[in-house]
């Protein structure tokens, strides 16, 4: 239920105006009350603060524990109210989170954008510059003068031309506009458990192995 929800965080949050990632379907939301024009992510909010529920049980449960002695003890007769009330709480959760994600419209095109309006391809940067043969320090500082730069000037690292970078540094060539990519940054993390495509699709292929099991 705490995986739930910061999960329901994140999509209350992207599916708000101020991001818009995602749309949450009619079938999973309500209209307000009061403004016409806004939806509310009403099942995402109540998976959240059902969480509260399921964390309150499991400090009964501890509550009842923490002065009992070796084995059964008749307190423990209080466990078992918790015990059902959990057990539907996160199956029902479950099956509302299968729902609303299965019929959840991406914007893909809005989350492209939002990668490529900011500053966090700048350890890719002084990545690039170390994989060039320069020390990570110095990378590190040419990356940071880049970036204090860039933001005096309202400018992003992509949009920077090649002068500019090799005026810092001349081992800058044309291929790190094609290093600084968000594609070219998630693509190299392939390590275990990483965000790369390939690391990512051999997490989905064992969790979609062990789900029979599981079921």
């Amino acid at each position: 239920m705490m995986h739930l929800s910061r999960f329901c965080e994140e999509l209350i949050l992207w599916s708000s105006e101020e991001f818009k990632f995602i749309t949450i379907s009619d079938v999973f939301s309500t209209g307000s009350s009061m403004m016409p024009q806004k939806k509310n992510p009403d099942m995402a909010e109540l998976v959240r603060g059902k969480s509260g529920r399921v964390v309150g049980n499991l400090m009964g449960l501890l509550t009842i524990m923490k002065c009992l002695p070796l084995a059964y003890n008749k307190d423990l007769q209080e466990d078992k109210e918790g015990m059902f009330d959990t057990v539907k709480t996160v199956q029902g959760s479950l099956s509302i989170m299968a729902g609303m994600i299965q019929d959840m419209t991406f914007h893909t095109d809005t989350m492209k954008q939002a990668t490529e309006r900011d500053f966090s391809n700048a350890t890719e940067l002084a990545d690039y510059l170390t994989a060039k043969g320069m020390p990570f320090r110095e990378a590190h500082e040419v990356t940071g003068t880049l970036v204090r730069y860039c933001i005096d000037q309202r400018l992003y690292l992509v949009e920077l031309p090649l002068e500019t970078y090799q005026a810092h540094s001349g081992l800058i060539e044309q291929d790190v506009y094609e290093a600084l990519s968000p594609v070219t940054a998630v693509k190299r993390r392939n390590s275990y458990g990483g965000t790369g495509f390939d690391s990512v699709r051999t997490q989905l292929n064992e969790a979609a192995g062990k789900l029979p099991q599981r079921a």
